[in-house]
């Protein structure tokens, strides 16, 4: 065979995969009684249903684009869903704009994100173990006040976190941790609501059956439970660590209690600092930060969204 016929058949047999399974969609489509078919008028409401989720959801990140890259004048003077300036202009004012942000923040904004980065990552790592080794207990194993236990978690998932942040900074007070890392790092680690789902994770994607196999084999718990039981909580682990993560990266309130030094700050801290000055009137060069500040976010989503969508189907489906 040529290499024109090889490269021809390697484009065609991903054509003729995908064609292969729209007859098989339609097929079962149309297996289905008459009365569970979709209707038309219930499909096109479906798409336009979407299509509006679509628009409301990245409506806002269209306009903060845009905003970005205008002057405090453009701002008020100029279409607010469309640049102010031609196209070909765009790299100058985006220049222009960021270097209004760097001076604001006196060069520490990649400070602030890099330690945004520093506590979400560290906090949503250990507080993901944690999580999945509680639910994992308490799922499989039997032990005294397992029930009480389990209610105490449970209720704690109703209390605000702003209720616990006073008490948080009397703690870390008393033991001279204010104003450092682990002030933030250290509650956000735990979470009542990671506990909840790797509890659920563990008791519809882990078998009795093969938990007893491993222990007739003479395996320990221990081993058990790195080698066997993480790998089957691997997707529902990563479910774990994007909710705290974000849990993590959103939080306002206790940097803001915990922290002083403006070197410590998260992102979200430093910006609102930014805002707070009296002589503060570049919305443009905030919506800038406010974008960068986002994007290790949304660059995690887009890394892990396989993941995370294994990860819901594993919560949802028991045994």
């Amino acid at each position: 065979m040529s290499l024109i016929d090889t490269t021809r058949a390697k484009f065609r047999n991903p054509m003729r995969a995908q064609k292969k399974a729209d007859r098989m969609r339609e097929r079962m489509e149309n297996d289905l009684p008459r009365s569970m078919r979709p209707k038309p008028i219930a499909k096109i409401l479906t798409v336009i249903i979407l299509v509006v989720a679509l628009i409301y959801f990245l409506f806002p990140i269209y306009w903060a684009i845009v905003a970005s890259t205008k002057s405090p004048a453009q701002l008020t003077g100029s279409n607010g869903l469309w640049f102010a300036v031609p196209l070909n202009e765009l790299p100058d004012a985006i220049a222009a704009n960021y270097a209004t942000l760097l001076g604001w923040t006196r060069d520490s904004f990649w400070r602030w994100v890099g330690n945004s980065l520093l506590y979400s990552g560290l906090s949503a790592v250990i507080g993901t173990v944690v999580s999945v080794m509680a639910g994992y207990a308490t799922a499989k194993f039997r032990f005294r006040g397992k029930g009480v236990t389990i209610g105490v978690i449970m209720a704690a998932m109703l209390m605000p976190a702003a209720l616990l942040t006073i008490p948080q900074y009397a703690i870390f007070n008393s033991l001279h941790l204010d104003n450092t890392m682990l002030a933030v790092i250290i509650p956000c680690c735990v979470s009542p609501f990671g506990f909840f789902l790797g509890r659920v994770y563990a008791q519809s994607s882990v078998p009795n059956e093969l938990l007893e196999a491993a222990r007739i084999d003479g395996a320990g718990e221990a081993r058990i439970f790195f080698t066997i039981v993480l790998r089957l909580l691997a997707p529902a682990m990563v479910t774990i660590f994007l909710f705290m993560f974000v849990a993590t990266w959103n939080n306002f309130l206790l940097p803001l209690m915990m922290l002083s030094s403006e070197d410590l700050y998260p992102v979200t801290l430093g910006l609102y600092g930014m805002v707070s000055l009296a002589v503060f009137n570049d919305r443009g060069a905030l919506m800038m930060g406010a974008l960068l500040g986002v994007l290790p976010v949304i660059i995690l989503f887009l890394t892990l969204q396989r993941f995370w969508r294994a990860g819901l189907a594993a919560g949802s489906v028991k045994g």
